[in-house]
């Protein structure tokens, strides 16, 4: 039991740790909005994909060591939720960080392979939705194709969808109950919880619609164009 709490706490810890921020004072630059974009517009795109990277080792570590030492299914699953949670909620920043989506993915693969990719779909047509249009606008102006460019809402309505599916698909392909209650507690967490919340003072101020705010939120991540002041 000790060790199944160990590794639960460590991975919370492990998501938490701020390495972002790290990188980037290594760069000598401010980071604001979306940490993964700042960074790679301003920091530079090989400090960027290491931080990049370094998401996506939050959420695979706990998963391989949980499976490494045999533990059960559902210690495995809930260490990975402590790790998305650390990033969303990290005790060294005051529990107010990421959205969890660079995690969570990640995560999901290392946990339950062919599930997680078939749920992934939705978020990679999107990002094709994002990011076509741009390189064909960039390629007519002559100008470097955009990866980033400003905020569309294909890609988080597609990543909502993706956390959806995921539990269903879960299920149909039979994975354990312990997978399923785990994937629906991350879309509860990550798509509504996180989403709903982060941010939604500085809107409130900016619209009394709560209802509008809240529904913005939930289906595009945010209901102005910047939800981190």
């Amino acid at each position: 039991m000790a060790a199944y709490i160990a590794l639960i706490i460590g991975s919370y810890l492990l998501g938490s740790t701020p390495h972002l921020s790290l990188l980037a004072r290594l760069r000598h630059v401010a980071l604001n909005g979306d940490f993964h974009e700042s960074l790679w517009y301003r920091g530079g795109r090989v400090i960027a994909i290491i931080g990049v990277l370094g998401e996506f080792s939050k959420g695979i570590i706990p998963i391989l060591v949980g499976k490494w030492l045999d533990f059960d299914l559902l210690v495995v699953a809930l260490a990975g939720l402590a790790a998305v949670c650390g990033q969303m909620w990290p005790i060294f920043s005051r529990f107010d960080g990421e959205k969890g989506n660079s995690v969570a993915i990640p995560m999901t693969i290392a946990l339950t392979p062919k599930p997680a990719l078939l749920a992934v779909v939705p978020i990679i047509i999107s990002i094709i939705i994002r990011t076509i249009p741009r390189f064909i606008k960039s390629s007519k102006s002559n100008k470097e194709p955009v990866f980033g460019g400003s905020y569309s809402r294909s890609l988080p309505l597609g990543t909502a969808v993706s956390f959806l599916i995921l539990p269903l698909v879960s299920w149909y392909l039979g994975e354990p109950l312990e997978i399923v209650l785990c994937y629906s507690a991350l879309f509860v967490l990550i798509v509504i919880v996180r989403r709903i919340t982060a941010g939604l003072t500085s809107d409130l101020r900016e619209s009394r619609d709560l209802r509008g705010v809240i529904m913005k939120r939930f289906l595009y991540d945010r209901a102005t164009k910047q939800w981190r002041k």
